[in-house]
């Protein structure tokens, strides 16, 4: 089969529809950004800039320059990058692979993965590659499917496996195509690059969530995402 991210490039059409469709990705709009939002905390100062890593068509990238980050973005998929370049929000986009950021080293306070390095051949080399572009004392924020919550053929828990799901939602139709990894292949990678896990979170549904989306109601029950803010310690 081919690399996820290869895969991605053909998606770019449905991806769009699918965050762009107003009040349509409840699980980003509901669950996953508020509970991020709060890892993230206040944005650098007005010198320091932030990297969205996997930006996608730039939904994030918007919401963090409307709160005061100064954003740079990257993807592999020309369609979405020429779509965050048409939305606004960035100082820079660049269409690239995340393991060859063209950035020199230090140039951010912060850099943010937001349900991307699921979706990469060599997620390690792109925490390997945040960390030297980061400043000493740097933060980088993740944003995971919950290793814990693969489905009933990935038996196997340690070992990688390729995940394809067609999700059918009000009247939109999105390919999802990811690699299953171990929550340890993530956590290695991170301390291999110098980052320590100064928090870890598992986001779950508020009352007034499921009352807006009330199919947010399974993950008062099943962890869906995982959270991780990280520091660069060396």
């Amino acid at each position: 089969m081919r690399e996820v991210s290869d895969s991605w490039k053909d998606l770019a059409g449905q991806w769009l529809a699918w965050t762009r469709t107003p009040g349509h990705d409840v699980f980003f709009t509901e669950l996953n950004l508020p509970w991020l939002a709060e890892l993230i905390g206040e944005p650098p100062p007005s010198t320091r800039r932030t990297l969205d890593i996997g930006c996608g068509e730039g939904r994030f990238g918007r919401w963090l320059a409307e709160r005061g980050h100064r954003v740079c973005g990257i993807d592999i998929s020309p369609g979405l990058v020429q779509a965050a370049r048409e939305s606004g929000g960035y100082e820079e986009l660049v269409c690239a692979s995340a393991d060859d950021l063209p950035w020199a080293d230090g140039s951010f306070a912060l850099a943010i993965a937001c349900m991307t390095l699921q979706d990469m051949t060599d997620p390690a080399g792109a925490v390997t590659e945040a960390a030297r572009v980061l400043e000493p004392g740097g933060v980088l924020c993740v944003a995971l499917p919950h290793p814990v919550n693969r489905p009933p053929q990935a038996t196997d828990y340690f070992a990688d496996f390729r995940s394809r799901e067609t999700v059918d939602r009000g009247g939109l139709s999105m390919q999802f195509d990811w690699v299953e990894r171990p929550l340890g292949a993530f956590t290695e990678a991170m301390f291999a690059a110098g980052f320590v896990i100064e928090d870890l979170r598992e986001p779950r549904p508020s009352e007034e969530a499921i009352a807006r989306a009330p199919e947010l109601e399974q993950a008062l029950r099943t962890p869906f995402f995982l959270h991780l803010r990280c520091r660069l310690v060396r």
